[in-house]
Formats: structure tokens, C-alpha cells, sequence
């Protein structure tokens, strides 16, 4: 079921900004931003521990050292 909702012009304005095309709807947009606030999931959850504890015993890169050892500037 549709419906219709009052918005600003200020608020359709940042909304628009936030398409990420133009045949995006608003919609899809403020899906986008519910989204974001939610809960991450447990799956989630585990994997950025995972990746906290990669970062501790020190097995990360540097951007600069991934791009001197692919030769690339």
C-alpha cells in the first residue's frame, strides 16, 4: 500500500543528494539510512572481532606498502 508523506524542501534536497542514481527512489534512499541505524548482525559482529584481532597481532598494510610492493605509485 502507497501512501504520501510531507517532507521539507530542505529535507527532499538532502535526500536527493544521498541518490545514488537518479532513478532511485526516495524510498530506496531512506531504506538506505534505516539500514545504517539498525543492528549489524551477529555474523557481522564476529567478523569485525575477527578483524580487530588481525589488526592487534598485526597482520594489516599500509596503503603505502601494498603500493611500493605492487610497484604502483
Amino acid at each position: 500500500m502507497a501512501t504520501t508523506i510531507q517532507i521539507s524542501e530542505d529535507l527532499q534536497r538532502e535526500l536527493t543528494k544521498r541518490k545514488l542514481s537518479d532513478k532511485e527512489s526516495y524510498e530506496e534512499v531512506i531504506r538506505d539510512l534505516m539500514e545504517d541505524s539498525m543492528e549489524i548482525s551477529e555474523e557481522t559482529k564476529r567478523e569485525l572481532a575477527e578483524a580487530r584481532a588481525e589488526v592487534k597481532a598485526g597482520k594489516v598494510r599500509t596503503l603505502a606498502e601494498v603500493k611500493r610492493r605492487l610497484g604502483i605509485k
